[in-house]
């Protein structure tokens, strides 16, 4: 694929990404105020109402799982208005409460280290500047319908809206970590997110993907979701997209 001309279009365009995505990004730090109306999910093993609320920054109408970390599921009904869920009804899953309310798009940047020749740091402009690929792919928490299990399982009791559906359009990862030259004998590639635990000793979140299977053009750090910013409970400003991956 060859790199992008960044004529006066594309530098336009990146501009506005950078310029619209500082702004309006506080004002998750408190809990919510949860909604009058809810929603029964009718799990097997009871207690399945649960509220909905439109409370979260860029999200309506969602039903509340979790306050800390935001656990936020999408209705049903959703899914039959269209083939791609909109972003303000895309459900949410982070994995631990320390969750960035805020995002300094022009200090961020993507770390890249370990076995290669040269560890980068790539900030988000630059990163707009490299090859883009776009498809559609399902977005799916594994834990998904685990409240329908019998016997009742630990874990969040999701009905079957932890997913969605998007377009995404981002940089091939494989061209990332082309930037930082990958050395012979790399086994995997580890990955970390902006969410940290509250306790001290509590480990880091963190997934890998094989070197070959990182590298195979499909894998993708996505700043864009149905033609918009990523909402900040989505992981903006841009996040890894794995498809047919948990």
């Amino acid at each position: 694929m060859d790199m992008l001309d960044p004529d006066r279009a594309v530098d336009g365009a990146r501009r506005r990404f950078l310029q619209q995505a500082a702004l309006g990004l506080a004002g998750i730090a408190a809990a919510p105020a949860l909604a009058q109306d809810s929603v029964d999910l009718r799990l097997p093993g009871g207690n399945g109402e649960r509220p909905l609320t439109g409370d979260f920054p860029g999200k309506t109408g969602m039903i509340l799982q979790r306050n800390r970390p935001p656990l936020l599921e999408t209705p049903m009904e959703v899914f039959d208005r269209g083939l791609y869920t909109p972003n303000d009804r895309f459900f949410v899953r982070w994995h631990w409460a320390d969750i960035p309310t805020n995002v300094d798009v022009q200090r961020f940047h993507i770390t890249v280290g370990g076995h290669v020749a040269r560890p980068v740091a790539i900030p988000l402009d630059r990163l707009l500047r490299l090859p883009r690929i776009e498809y559609a792919a399902i977005n799916q928490c594994s834990g998904n319908s685990r409240g329908l299990f019998q016997p009742r399982v630990p874990g969040a009791q999701w009905g079957h809206g932890a997913m969605g559906n998007a377009r995404w359009v981002g940089v091939p990862l494989r061209h990332v970590l082309d930037l930082a030259g990958v050395r012979p004998g790399a086994a995997a590639v580890r990955f970390g997110g902006l969410d940290q635990p509250l306790g001290q000793n509590a480990p880091d979140f963190e997934k890998t993907l094989s070197i070959d299977h990182a590298r195979d053009g499909e894998v993708m750090i996505a700043f864009l979701m149905n033609d918009e910013q990523l909402p900040l409970l989505n992981g903006f400003p841009c996040r890894l997209i794995v498809p047919g991956w948990y």
